[in-house]
């Protein structure tokens, strides 16, 4: 069985792009447009891993949708995508405990986000590639 992603943005755009290239992927893909989409499609799915914009209509909605998810599914991998450090310069560190206390997430991705490094992740939090493997091709 195909593994089920959830992708939530405001940006119509970014979607249609994230669909196409999860697809060709061989992932099945529910987009959801903004926080209210995605909320709706959190309760009528349980996918096996969400990948979140962190501003959609609120600046903090990727936040408040990634602890609605966790929630109602623990253990659910989350990537949140954000383009806050290219324009602030402003960083999420998840790797401290402190942060990973409140930053409900698994990893915080910047955007632009190359392909293969999503897929790459995406790999990794669903377990699909040992973790001693080594990196794809360039």
């Amino acid at each position: 069985m195909k593994k089920k992603i959830l992708v939530v943005d405001d940006d119509l755009d970014l979607l249609e792009q994230m669909t196409a290239i999860l697809a060709a992927a061989g992932y099945e893909v529910t987009a959801a447009e903004g926080r209210a989409g995605g909320e709706e499609a959190i309760l009528k799915m349980k996918p096996d891993l969400a990948i979140l914009d962190l501003m959609m209509e609120e600046k903090d909605s990727g936040f408040v949708l990634s602890h609605q998810i966790k929630k109602l599914y623990p253990e659910l991998p989350i990537i949140l995508l954000t383009a806050v450090a290219g324009a602030t310069g402003v960083s999420f560190a998840t790797q401290r405990s402190d942060a990973q206390s409140w930053i409900k997430v698994d990893k915080i991705m910047d955007k632009p986000v190359r392909p293969e490094q999503l897929k790459a992740e995406i790999r990794r939090l669903l377990g699909e590639t040992p973790a001693n493997k080594g990196g794809g091709h360039s």
